[in-house]
C-alpha cells in the first residue's frame, strides 16, 4: 500500500498563517472571522461587528486626543452675598479741565497754546467759533502789549483753575448717610498719557468718615 500523499494535497490541508493567528489569538471575535470554514452568514455578522467596534474605538481615540490638545479647564465660581461692600475709592473728574473764569492773563501767556486758546503767535486761532461774551474776555486777556509775564507753575494752575467739588457735587449718600465735598481729596489722574485731569477722590474706608477730613 502506498501511504504517500500528493504534495498539493498536504499543502491545501494546512491553515494559512492568518487563520492560525486568529485561532490562537485572544482578541475577541477575530477567531470567528478567520476560520477554516467557508464564508457563512455567521462570519459576515462577526466581521461587521468587529469592523464597527474597531471604527468606534478609533473615533473615540481621535476625539480624546483632540480634546486633550484643547487644554480644557473647569472654573468653579461660588456666589457669596455681601451685605456691605467695601470700595477702595470713588473718583469724580470733570473732562472740562479748567474754568475759563479762573484763567488769568499770565496763565494765557504761558499755557494759552496748551489750552488750545492761542496759537504759537499768541493769537486767537478760531475767533468765529467762540461765543461772543467769551471771545470778548479772551481778546482782552490775550492783549499782551506792554505785559510783563510772571513765573508760572502748572501745578498751581491746576489747583486754582480746576473745577471745585463744591460746585460739581449735587448730592452724595453712602450707606444712607450724607457726604459733602469736604470728604473728597484733590487728585491728579493721567489722561491719554499726555495730560492730567483735576479730579476729586473719596476713600470710603477712611478713618475720618462722617467728619470733614484734614488732607494736609
Amino acid at each position: 500500500m502506498d501511504l504517500k500523499a500528493e504534495p498539493g494535497a498536504v499543502g491545501n490541508s494546512q491553515p494559512s498563517s492568518v487563520q492560525a493567528f486568529a485561532t490562537s489569538s485572544t482578541l475577541h471575535g477575530i477567531g470567528h472571522i478567520f476560520t477554516y470554514e467557508r464564508f457563512s452568514f455567521r462570519r459576515i455578522v462577526w466581521t461587521l461587528a468587529f469592523l464597527g467596534s474597531l471604527s468606534f474605538l478609533v473615533h473615540v481615540f481621535v476625539q480624546r486626543i483632540q480634546y486633550y490638545f484643547e487644554y480644557p479647564h473647569v472654573t468653579k465660581v461660588d456666589e457669596v452675598t455681601a451685605f456691605n461692600l467695601t470700595f477702595p475709592a470713588v473718583t469724580v473728574c470733570n473732562l472740562n479741565q479748567f474754568r475759563f473764569s479762573k484763567i488769568t492773563k499770565n496763565d494765557l501767556y504761558h499755557a494759552g497754546e496748551l489750552l488750545g486758546l492761542l496759537n504759537n503767535r499768541y493769537e486767537i486761532p478760531d475767533p468765529y467759533v467762540a461765543e461772543k461774551h467769551v471771545l470778548e474776555v479772551l481778546i482782552e486777556k490775550a492783549n499782551f502789549r506792554n505785559f510783563k509775564p510772571k513765573p508760572f507753575n502748572m501745578r498751581e494752575f491746576y489747583d486754582r483753575a480746576g473745577h471745585e467739588m463744591r460746585d460739581m457735587l449735587l448730592g452724595c449718600k453712602y450707606r444712607g448717610e450724607e457726604c459733602t465735598h469736604q470728604h473728597f481729596k484733590v487728585v491728579s489722574t493721567l489722561l491719554q498719557l499726555q495730560s492730567f485731569l483735576h479730579c476729586h477722590a473719596m476713600w470710603l474706608q477712611t478713618r475720618c468718615w462722617w467728619a470733614p477730613c484734614d488732607w494736609r
